[in-house]
């Protein structure tokens, strides 16, 4: 099934940090528009707004977030293969997030153009946020 998906992108810039595994979740790390939460045995990952994150944590700045529009079911197949397999062919890296209604996706800043041209080409919409 070939999936024709409308895809916005959030004006903010994200940064995708890194903590220790047993760090306590920072109080900076609540979320204004999007924050994304995750612990393993391994590390504590957050995904916030780069300008809510005190410079001396460990990430990966200048992100774009991108959020696949509407509800996603869980029996639909391809979606994100969609959207990464264009990507991947461009040798663009990202980083997904899925959550229960949806999938977003991080792309560096400077990636932004290209990865929007090459989802375009793939038969989906990109527009900005509003």
């Amino acid at each position: 099934m070939e999936h024709q998906l409308t895809i916005v992108v959030y004006a903010e810039v994200y940064a995708i940090c890194q903590l220790e595994p047993q760090a306590a979740v920072p109080a900076w790390a609540e979320g204004r528009e999007f924050v994304s939460i995750t612990r393993t045995a391994a590390e504590l990952s957050i995904v916030c707004q780069q300008d809510m994150v005190p410079g001396e944590v460990y990430a990966e700045k200048n992100r774009r977030l991108m959020r696949i529009e509407g509800k996603l079911g869980f029996a639909l197949t391809g979606v994100l293969a969609a959207v990464t397999v264009p990507l991947a062919k461009a040798e663009l890296s990202i980083f997904t997030i899925s959550t229960y209604d949806t999938d977003y996706l991080l792309i560096a800043d400077e990636d932004l153009q290209k990865a929007t041209e090459m989802l375009e080409a793939a038969g989906h919409t990109v527009r900005q946020s509003r």
